[in-house]
C-alpha cells in the first residue's frame, strides 16, 4: 500500500478547492439540499474546523477534516477520494490520521454523517471496520433517513 503525506491544508490550491468542489457536486447529486451536510470551503476554513489533504508525490490523492464539536467530541467531515486514488488505501489513512488527531486531542468520541443510501455502503463498512457505531443524531443534526450517524468512544 502507497504511504500518503497526510499534511494540514489551508484549502488555498487549484487541486484542493476542485477535489471539494466535485465532492459537494456528488453529494448535492445524492441528497437533497435539507439532508447535505457536507462543508463549503467556506466551511472548512472555520477555526473548529482542521482540514488535512493527502498527497502521493504532486498529485493530490483525497482529503479529510475534523470538526471540534466541544472539548471532548470531534466530527469527521469531508472524506473524499480522489477519483485517480480509489482503492489504493487513501481513505484508510487519512481516518488513521483523524482518529489518531482526536485521541491526541483528548476527544473522548469520535462521530460523523454519511448517507444511508448505497453509494455509501463502502464509506461505512470503513467506519464500521474502524470500530464505529451506528448511533442517533447529535450535535444539530435531527433525524434524517438520508444520513447515518455513527460515533466511536476513544
Amino acid at each position: 500500500m502507497t504511504a500518503f503525506e497526510i499534511k494540514v491544508d489551508d484549502l488555498t490550491g487549484p487541486e484542493v478547492t476542485a477535489l471539494i468542489l466535485e465532492h459537494l457536486k456528488g453529494m448535492s447529486e445524492l441528497s437533497p439540499p435539507e439532508s447535505m451536510h457536507a462543508l463549503n470551503i467556506d466551511g472548512l476554513k472555520k477555526p473548529e474546523v482542521t482540514f488535512w489533504s493527502a498527497w502521493e508525490g504532486d498529485q493530490l490523492a483525497g482529503c479529510g477534516a475534523m470538526k471540534e464539536l466541544d472539548a471532548g467530541h470531534g466530527e469527521i467531515k469531508s472524506m473524499r477520494t480522489s477519483s485517480a486514488h480509489l482503492r489504493k488505501g487513501v481513505a484508510k489513512q487519512l481516518l488513521e490520521h483523524i482518529v489518531g488527531e482526536a485521541k491526541r486531542r483528548g476527544y473522548n468520541r469520535l462521530s460523523l454523517e454519511t448517507g444511508s443510501m448505497i453509494e455509501f455502503e463502502a464509506a461505512r463498512k470503513l467506519y464500521e471496520r474502524f470500530g464505529f457505531q451506528y448511533c442517533g443524531p447529535f450535535s444539530n443534526y435531527t433525524e434524517d433517513p438520508l444520513s447515518t450517524f455513527m460515533t466511536k468512544e476513544l
